[in-house]
Order: C-alpha cells, then structure tokens, then sequence
C-alpha cells in the first residue's frame, strides 16, 4: 500500500504567492539566482539559495550559508508573508505550461516506504547533493521543495481532481516563465478518507524528480530516529509526522511531461568530422540532413559542423539490450559517447553537458556555435511506461535520463518537520 497523510502547510499569502515562489533551487545557478531575487526581498530563493545574500566568494555550503537561509525563512514567518494553516489537509496542485495541465496531489508520503522500496528509484544520487539537502531541511527545521512522485493513474482520483477544480482556486497565479500555478485545499473528512484509500490500493509511487531530496529526508528520519528515539521520528501516530515524511506532490502518470535532455560534447576526441561521421556509421543508420528534432524512439539528431543530421541507431544493437540498455540515453552512452568520445563516466567528466529540452535545439546551436562545444545530440523523451518498467524491475537508469517540465515551485507549500 502507499501511505499519504494530510499535514498543516506553510504557504504564501495568496496575493503575495507569484513574488514568493519560486523555481527549485537546482535548477539555476548561484548568479541567476541572484539575478533573479534582486529587488524582491520576498522572493523564496532567499531562502533556497541564501548564498546569494552573503559574498560572491562563500562557498555555497559554507555553515553560514545555512544560517541565512534559515534566517531569511523566519523573516518571511515574521511578515506574514508565510503563514501556516490551522489543520491538516490535502492540496491539489494544478499547473497549465501552454497546452499541456498537470494536477497532482500535495500529500506527505512516507520516508519508512521509500526506505522500503514502496517509493520506486530510478537515480542514484550524490552524497555531497544529499548533504547539502540534509543541511538545508535541518538548518530550517522544514522541508520546502516537494518531490515529485507519480501514480498509476486511477478513475476514482481522476474524479475528485475534476470536480474540485471546477471550483476557484485559493491561490492562482501566472509565474514570469507563463506557467499558471492554482491551489486548491482538501480539508473535508470525507475528502481526506477517499484519498488516504485511493493510495492506500496503490502497490507504489515512483520518484519522477527529486531523488535528492527524498534520500535527504529519509536520512534526516534515520537520523532522529536513531539519536533521539523520535517514536520512529514520528511515524507512531500516522505514519508519516514529522521526520517521518517528506513533502511530495503526487501526480497520476498519464498527465506528467518528459521533454529530452540533450547532449553537447566539449570535442570530438581527437578525430575530424569526417572520422567522426565515419565511426558513427557503425552505430546508425543516417537519414535527412537538416532536420534538427527526432521524431521518434530510436532516433537522435546530431549538430555538427554547422549541420544537422539525422541518426537512427541500428537495430541489431537495440535489439541487444535489455529495457535499460534499450533507452536512446544508454544507447547513446554505450555505442557513442563511450567507445567513440572516450566518456566513461558521463557523472564526472568534464567534456559532456546536459541540456534540458526545455531550452530547445536552438540552444544546442547556440553552444556549438559558441566554440565552447564541438557538437551535440538532441534526444527524443524518456517515454513514463519505460521510467515505470524500470523503476518496477529495481534498475536505474542512466544520468539525466528525463527532464519533467513544468517544475514544481518551491515554497508554494512548506512542511515542518519539528
């Protein structure tokens, strides 16, 4: 069964929400955070990336830094700008990006299910990425970004979401990127007992984003659970109080976004474009030049050159894999970028980058074009079935596999852990 329970959240004043949320913390860097906060002391990167109010040379996981944002959050407590609600409830979260509407449910889920495997993987994660997430979630005593799961979609929850948002919403508002985010609140015991049902005939949920954060908490409910004797961090009374939980916004599969996430490659390791073109004939099988974007499964683009091409990898090699070896990533990785790039480890080295789809092919140009980069393979999207195969058979797949658009923002719920 999948545990979710209601929790009393800390949220923004719905008039001050668009100035307080904010995109997630790893998403940007420390500058464009800065950027992005100047002249809002109310924007909630104040509170993500705190760095961005102390020296241009701290380190961003100085003890300080921390400190800051934890300051920086009571502020927002003390303004009334956050404000936190009298009872425990559910949320929906709907989010509209151009044609496409996401509704998820704003639950807390349970650290002890992700420990057991309830909450699927797909990622492993970096120890210094979980450190600094602990460090965040202990200096503030709160959790403040969500992780995104995903459900197998069911008719039952697929009904309450479309009657309740047929209602106002509490808050709703357009962020500057154009995507509308609207809330509405479950508080009705009724409501609260459908839902805890609905997942509790749920056999898993699924990590779609936000591995990190997830290991983080379940660390930080290791931890008090072991030190302080925390009645199971707080899982004796409902399963996921306190420490116990972990903010989460559960969304059914049918309705989430993948877009690709693209690859630029510092040099061509040590070969000419001709050489290159040469190799990457072994691994597919070349159709129309000038066609920037994919089409479908199987199937990549390569800028090169100044030229597009388009690639589709031979089917002798797919047809070897197993269901990860079979995603374009780990094809692409293990006839391409290893054998032919010399990219072993595509976590650490520093002639690779990752581009989120979000930014288009014309960004790959544009790096490429730049001369920081010698060329770059746009992808087609991890398809959700093959995320929850996977996620299903215990098996991980490889770095940036997905990138899932529109992003939750932050702060537009918090959940103490205290």
């Amino acid at each position: 069964m999948a545990i979710v329970k209601p929790f009393a959240a800390l949220r923004p004043k719905p008039e001050l929400a668009a100035r307080i949320c904010e995109l997630p913390y790893d998403v940007m860097s420390s500058d464009e955070a800065r950027a992005m906060a100047a002249g809002n002391p109310l924007s909630f990167l104040h509170v993500s990336k705190p760095e961005i109010d102390l020296s241009l040379q701290i380190d961003p996981y100085a003890p300080e830094v921390y400190a800051k944002g934890k300051a920086n959050f009571e502020w927002l407590q003390r303004q009334g700008a956050l404000r936190c609600d009298a009872s425990p409830r559910f949320y929906l979260y709907r989010q509209v990006m151009g044609a496409h509407s996401q509704v998820g449910l704003v639950a807390g889920a349970s650290c002890d299910e992700y420990l057991m495997g309830v909450i699927k993987k797909h990622e492993l994660t970096r120890p210094d990425k979980e450190d600094d997430r602990v460090r965040h979630i202990e200096a503030l005593q709160s959790q403040t970004g969500p992780v995104f799961l995903v459900y197998r979609a069911r008719a039952g929850m697929d009904g309450l979401a479309s009657r309740k948002t047929a209602e106002p919403p509490e808050t709703d508002f357009t962020a500057p990127d154009g995507v509308r985010h609207s809330v509405w609140v479950l508080d009705r015991a009724e409501e609260i007992a459908f839902i805890e049902a609905e997942f509790a005939q749920m056999a898993s949920l699924y990590i779609a984003d936000g591995h990190h954060r997830s290991a983080a908490a379940a660390r930080v409910f290791q931890k008090r659970k072991d030190l302080a004797g925390e009645t199971a961090a707080g899982s004796a009374k409902d399963g996921v109080g306190g420490s116990a939980g972990f903010l989460s916004v559960i969304f059914p599969h049918d309705q989430v976004q993948i877009l690709p996430y693209n690859r630029v490659l510092k040099d061509l390791n040590g070969l000419n474009p001709e050489q290159l073109l040469a190799r990457l004939r072994t691994v597919f099988h070349f159709g129309e030049a000038g066609l920037s974007v994919p089409g479908e499964k199987h199937e990549l683009t390569m800028f090169l050159a100044g030229r597009w091409q388009q690639l589709r990898f031979r089917s002798e090699l797919v047809a070897a894999e197993g269901p990860v070896g079979q995603l374009d990533v780990a094809l692409l990785q293990r006839h391409v970028l290893d054998p032919i790039f010399g990219i072993t480890d595509p976590r650490t080295s520093k002639r690779v980058n990752f581009v989120g789809g979000i930014r288009g092919v014309e960004e790959l140009e544009r790096l490429v074009g730049s001369g920081d980069y010698a060329c770059a393979f746009a992808m087609v999207p991890t398809g959700i079935e093959d995320l929850l195969a996977i996620a299903d058979a215990g098996g991980i797949m490889p770095p940036k596999s997905t990138w899932f658009e529109p992003k939750l923002r932050d702060a537009l719920f918090c959940r103490s852990i205290a």
